[in-house]
């Protein structure tokens, strides 16, 4: 059965200088027009959108298994759609987020999230106070 699920994360601040980050996911599931085809093999994006509301552009991270992998920027006062590379996320992995200001000495990490092929993700950088 196939349908669409939604998953709210209570949001979380760390406070880097005048940031707070705040990360919340929304996961959805397969949607199919028709009964589901036992060829269909395309591969599942997975991303996360990146919405920036601080000045600072921030290097975004994906770590998984202690490894670190570069999402790409984030630019200051924009939303970026990042794509995860699917070699890391073949099954249902856990992830933290990592954004790192560009030219900054603190970097917030986000709590631990169960991620699966297909979810869209959204992490919101809110200005400082």
């Amino acid at each position: 059965m196939h349908g669409t699920h939604r998953r709210a994360m209570s949001p979380f601040r760390f406070t880097m200088a005048s940031l707070i980050l705040a990360f919340a996911v929304t996961l959805l599931g397969c949607h199919h027009s028709g009964p589901p085809r036992s060829d269909d093999r395309s591969p599942k994006v997975t991303t996360i959108d990146v919405q920036n509301q601080g000045f600072n552009d921030m290097t975004i991270y994906a770590i998984a298994g202690g490894a670190r992998t570069r999402l790409g920027i984030a630019n200051g006062n924009k939303t970026t759609t990042l794509t995860i590379p699917a070699y890391l996320v073949t099954t249902t992995t856990f992830f933290r987020f990592v954004a790192d200001p560009i030219g900054g000495n603190r970097t917030p990490v986000t709590e631990e999230i169960d991620v699966s092929p297909g979810d869209q993700l959204v992490m919101i950088i809110n200005p400082g106070q």
